[in-house]
């Protein structure tokens, strides 16, 4: 990926931190013992699922330069995304195992952020790339969010099961609860 100026990277890291959302909070989990997705739908996310497990570890993302943010998108009758970490270096990625964002979801037992989904993100800032594929499945969108513009998304949920589908941008096992104030934050 070429270099890109600071001002933008910092644009797309905030997109990636507000997309598709409508409201924000700290997410919780409200499943105490995640357990990742093993029944994938295409044979491509085993990839992701291999390339991404290591971000388990919150502090393992950060280091490969995943930007943790303090935000949580929910929609009230979708469900919720959860807390996006953003790489702007895998900003415009189709590759499955280079997500632009990882998603984490606070568990409301251990105060900690446990790994949930990753997510793609395409910037489009002319309007004019063809929608992107990943897994055989067109990404959504095209949204157009200030200050970054025209982007398409594709979210994979496979690290907590999605009743509505791998590839479906909102949960609704995950929401933006917050933790009650007695209890400690990771």
């Amino acid at each position: 990926m070429s270099a890109r100026p600071r001002p933008l990277m910092a644009a797309f890291a905030l997109l990636a931190a507000g997309a598709l959302t409508l409201g924000t909070a700290p997410a919780v989990s409200a499943d105490p013992s995640p357990k990742p997705v093993t029944d994938f739908p295409h044979p491509d996310l085993g990839k992701t699922y291999d390339a991404t497990v290591k971000y388990r570890s919150e502090q393992k993302a950060i280091d490969d330069g995943f930007m943790r943010t303090d935000d949580c998108g929910e929609d009230p009758t979708l469900g919720g995304m959860g807390y996006h970490y953003v790489n702007p270096e895998n900003l415009g990625s189709t590759d499955p195992t280079k997500p632009a964002a990882v998603l984490y979801e606070e568990d409301h037992e251990t105060g900690k952020r446990e790994l949930v989904a990753v997510e793609w993100v395409v910037p489009d800032p002319t309007g004019t790339l063809p929608r992107p594929r990943l897994f055989d499945r067109d990404f959504d969108g095209p949204f157009d969010f200030a200050p970054v513009g025209p982007h398409y998304s594709l979210h994979a949920w496979i690290f907590k099961k999605n009743p509505k589908g791998v590839f479906t941008p909102y949960n609704p096992r995950v929401h933006c609860t917050p933790c009650p104030e007695n209890h400690p934050k990771a």
